[in-house]
């Protein structure tokens, strides 16, 4: 079992950033990681994930200037940049790993407790 623990969530203004943390309690390769948000009243969503190879994927390709994933695989964690924040940015933020396929909610088996994001107008 592998334990996802997130960080980095807060509240901050329209326009401003944040950096999302997620270290892991081990090594997990070959599979893959991601992030994701649930608004309040809706579903899971994909935002972005790394790949086995390292190419990355976005749920919404006009997002890729504004959030940017990472991993430091030295230290076992997966960041998520997100700049430029807006309202509808406000969600629980929760990392995922050994997923079989990029942004699908049920291809990960292994998830973090989440971490909140509030934006204010």
């Amino acid at each position: 079992q592998v334990q996802l623990v997130e960080s980095g969530g807060g509240s901050v203004q329209a326009g401003g950033s944040l950096r999302l943390s997620c270290t892991a309690s081990r090594t997990i390769s070959g599979t893959y990681m991601g992030w994701f948000r649930q608004a309040p009243g809706k579903e899971r969503e994909g935002v972005v994930c790394i790949k086995p190879r390292g190419s990355i994927g976005y749920a919404d390709d006009s997002e890729a200037g504004r959030v940017t994933i990472s991993h430091d695989k030295s230290k076992n964690t997966v960041y998520l940049q997100m700049n430029n924040l807006k309202p509808e940015d406000t969600a629980m933020y929760y990392c995922a790993a050994g997923g079989t396929a990029c942004l699908s909610v049920r291809a990960y088996r292994h998830w973090g407790q989440g971490t909140q994001v509030t934006v204010s107008s």
